[in-house]
């Protein structure tokens, strides 16, 4: 799908307004130029970034409430993928939307998106040792299923939705994985590939 595809899609079917698509304008355009000098994304993948990295990230949106005072947090960030489009999308105060990677290059990179676009996110660090009180927490090639789980576990202290963009084979990787009761998912598709999952994880906390 080309860059007027994938506008035509952000605006008629995902809701982004003429303002947001201007902000992701201005987003690509500083993501192209720092990925010259450091490899925030594959240098294979820059001719697609509206179908391959936006679009991806955006379709989010629909499994997300923005209107609910509460916040989302983008595991291992990298160049801002969803975490920025989120927070471009959203038009709530009180929704807060929190970016976490451990790299120093790509949390300054993050940084100067921020300046150039006039969009309201937090940055953070390295997730170990936080506390993370997000209802949402969404992920995309960050960790395997397995080590999510473990950080849904052990860090994430409220129930929250586990929001996660996986590859063709999400459903193996997820029936491997010994669930209780306290786990519950559906599958949907991806508008971006076909054999891709959106994987979407209800977490109940015991002590909830």
């Amino acid at each position: 799908m080309n860059k007027d595809k994938v506008i035509t899609e952000l605006k008629n079917h995902l809701k982004f307004s003429t303002e947001d698509i201007d902000k992701l304008h201005i987003f690509h355009e500083e993501l192209i130029k720092f990925n010259r000098r450091y490899n925030l994304i594959s240098k294979s993948t820059e001719n697609d970034i509206w179908h391959r990295h936006i679009l991806d990230s955006a379709q989010l949106v629909k499994f997300i409430d923005f209107k609910r005072n509460n916040s989302v947090s983008d595991m291992g960030t990298g160049a801002g993928f969803p975490g920025i489009v989120l927070s471009i999308f959203n038009k709530n105060p009180n929704f807060h939307v929190k970016l976490f990677d451990k790299s120093n290059i790509k949390c300054d990179f993050l940084d100067n998106v921020r300046s150039k676009i006039d969009v309201d996110y937090e940055i953070f660090g390295d997730y170990k040792d936080q506390e993370i009180v997000s209802f949402y927490v969404v992920s995309r090639a960050f960790k395997k299923l397995e080590e999510i789980f473990r950080i849904s576990r052990e860090i994430i202290k409220v129930n929250h939705k586990l929001i996660i963009l996986k590859g063709r084979n999400a459903e193996n990787e997820i029936n491997k994985l010994k669930l209780n009761n306290n786990f519950v998912y559906t599958l949907e598709e991806s508008i971006t590939d076909k054999e891709s999952k959106i994987l979407l994880i209800e977490i109940k906390k015991k002590n909830e």
